[in-house]
């Protein structure tokens, strides 16, 4: 029996534009990060992993066409797909210059049956060179850009080692949307210091800005992470399953519906993780989220103003 979903939802939006199901295929582009190689910080994100979130494909050698073409012909034989979106997952994919850029996009998009792409990157890793070039893409397919905001509170993104302030997110936010390209904004939920009051938030602060995506994600603890010292220190708690529930729902009723969720929950790789176990409960957590929309008799954009 299918689930009614309670918010907008990222499958049913491609659908709803292709008239059919459309299927992501994730790459590694071998890119770097300024805030793991010393240019802006050192030792990146507590959170962050060796693989930057990413596959570590290309360190194996496989080369963007050939993680797409195997990405490809996977969807097809499971799915039976015909459309395909390519997801500049790991690390920072603005962070080399606009001649690599383009022959990486270009290199993507020539795939047959690819309708678009979705570019992971920090806000600070964007100028209007880089933009204008992203933007040049949006007449023939559809171009998100994800931008790592995590939360809006300074105080937060300091303690996490971030490498950014969230002014420097809503100065690329609006240089973005100048050039009609659609932003995505990732958020983690249970970082160290904030309580559920400090995450609603970033959600009321991302409403206001009218974002076209957002990504939510649980902060679980990755083997060999700062976070992990901290965690193993006691200095760390993570949140439980069904606060993270809880907080979840509350931040999707704060969001405009018009905002397309497009991630609900984390997704570790088993042999990576430390903490929380309940983490891998993947579909578990998502019908928790789905039916305490249900007993609540809620909706994404229930609580949402504009004013607030």
């Amino acid at each position: 029996m299918m689930i009614k979903r309670r918010y907008s939802d990222y499958n049913t939006y491609l659908r709803s534009l292709f008239g059919q199901r459309v299927q992501k295929i994730t790459v590694d582009t071998g890119l770097g990060c300024p805030n793991r190689d010393g240019t802006i910080a050192r030792g990146g994100c507590i959170y962050c992993n060796a693989k930057g979130s990413g596959s570590g494909l290309f360190s194996q050698g496989l080369s963007i066409s050939q993680q797409i073409e195997n990405g490809r012909k996977a969807m097809i034989r499971r799915y039976k797909a015909s459309l395909f979106l390519v997801y500049f997952q790991s690390y920072t994919n603005t962070y080399t210059s606009c001649a690599n850029m383009k022959k990486m996009y270009d290199q993507a998009l020539s795939v047959p049956g690819m309708v678009g792409m979705a570019i992971g990157t920090r806000p600070d890793c964007v100028d209007p060179e880089k933009l204008d070039l992203i933007a040049s893409y949006t007449k023939d397919y559809l171009v998100w850009v994800e931008y790592g905001l995590q939360s809006i509170h300074n105080s937060t993104l300091e303690r996490i080692n971030r490498g950014h302030d969230f002014a420097c997110f809503e100065r690329a936010v609006t240089m973005t949307r100048e050039r009609g390209v659609k932003v995505c904004a990732h958020v983690i939920l249970g970082l160290p210091g904030e309580d559920r009051s400090m995450m609603l938030e970033t959600a009321r602060a991302l409403g206001r800005l009218k974002i076209d995506g957002v990504k939510i994600h649980l902060l679980y603890v990755v083997k060999g992470t700062a976070l992990e010292t901290m965690w193993t220190r006691r200095e760390y708690q993570c949140l439980e399953q069904q606060e993270y529930v809880e907080t979840v729902c509350d931040f999707i009723e704060l969001l405009p519906e018009s905002v397309i969720i497009q991630r609900i929950t984390g997704d570790p790789h088993p042999e990576e993780l430390a903490a929380p176990a309940w983490a891998m409960e993947r579909n578990e957590t998502f019908k928790m989220i789905q039916d305490t929309f249900e007993i609540r008799g809620s909706y994404q954009g229930k609580r949402f103003d504009e004013k607030s």
